[in-house]
């Protein structure tokens, strides 16, 4: 990604398709979003030094370029900037003040790892605010963190589970989920992601989210969804055809005439259960039915059992459903 074009997209003076440029490559990699970072800590810092200090812009430069380096490591590089003429002036003007003005030693500091926050939900669902007016709501056993700095890197990490996002709008920094080897970017829309295991799912209800895994992405709208296998790595775009994966938001399992299969897949995630159909055809019988999170697992399966006329067995903690004999 070229500079001119990052400082560009800083000023808010790039056309639409270069934002949009930059607005894929940041999708690509946190190396990517953590350069972006830096760039804009210094843009920000830049504004708050005093305009009257007007070193020689060349040398200063030099000297910027030469501290920097020295005893530099791989964890704290500073992104030169390979600055065509027609932005070198400003932007050779704001480096030099920076090192006039504040030093070497406050580049360090800007540019330093920023650290990321926990937000864990365990035996509840957990409804967490984000520093940017953001709000998350998390399944239980689910684990994410999102940057120390949120309010300019707009960055999260999620571990494991559900998590339903409501992202604030802020067209000037984009919010990037980084899930294993795929990553989600958004500016204001509401959507849920779910790792378990080796898969990552994202629905989204409302806006437009960008999903990407390597070279690879695409583009989801409301009531579009992506179901990617570590194993294959795919993208692969449906509809969204039920609305089961937000129970625990919406406290009910509302199943529409979907089969009888992917509602207990579900119950079977919430419950951490062990329910088993007898056979292929009745998993694919459809049910539309409505049940409660809060309700006893087995008063549940007894309520599917008399919609479907089914028989339910137990055997310690597994369940098996079946038609009853005629």
């Amino acid at each position: 990604m070229e500079d001119e074009l990052l400082i560009k997209y800083l000023l808010n003076e790039a056309a639409e398709a270069e934002r949009i440029a930059v607005e894929e490559w940041l999708a690509q990699s946190e190396a990517n979003r953590s350069r972006f970072a830096a760039f804009e800590k210094i843009w920000t810092a830049s504004k708050s030094l005093s305009a009257s200090a007007r070193p020689d812009a060349d040398e200063a430069w030099i000297r910027f370029k030469s501290r920097a380096t020295e005893g530099n490591s791989e964890s704290r590089q500073v992104p030169f900037l390979k600055v065509r003429p027609s932005f070198a002036g400003t932007w050779i003007r704001v480096a030099a003040a920076l090192v006039a003005v504040v030093g070497i030693w406050l580049v360090y500091s800007l540019l330093g790892p920023s650290g990321y926050t926990d937000v864990v939900a365990q035996a509840d669902v957990r409804r967490e605010k984000l520093p940017d007016g953001s709000v998350i709501t998390l399944n239980k056993n689910s684990s994410l963190s999102y940057a120390a700095d949120f309010a300019d890197n707009r960055s999260v990490r999620l571990k494991e589970g559900d998590v339903f996002f409501e992202v604030a709008p802020d067209r000037a920094r984009p919010f990037v989920i980084d899930v294993d080897k795929v990553s989600v970017l958004v500016v204001g829309t509401s959507f849920n992601v779910k790792h378990r295991g080796n898969e990552t799912e994202v629905i989204v209800e409302s806006g437009i989210v960008r999903v990407s895994r390597g070279q690879s992405q695409l583009e989801l709208r409301r009531g579009e969804k992506v179901l990617i296998s570590a194993a294959s790595g795919e993208l692969r775009k449906s509809a969204s055809t039920d609305a089961l994966y937000n129970y625990y938001r919406s406290k009910q399992f509302v199943a529409d005439n979907i089969p009888l299969g992917r509602l207990l897949d579900v119950l079977n995630e919430a419950y951490e259960a062990q329910i088993e159909v007898s056979d292929e055809a009745t998993a694919r019988e459809q049910i539309s039915i409505t049940l409660r999170p809060d309700t006893p697992l087995e008063d549940n399966l007894r309520i599917v059992c008399e919609t479907l006329g089914l028989k339910m067995e137990r055997n310690g903690k597994r369940y098996l459903l079946s038609k009853l004999p005629k």
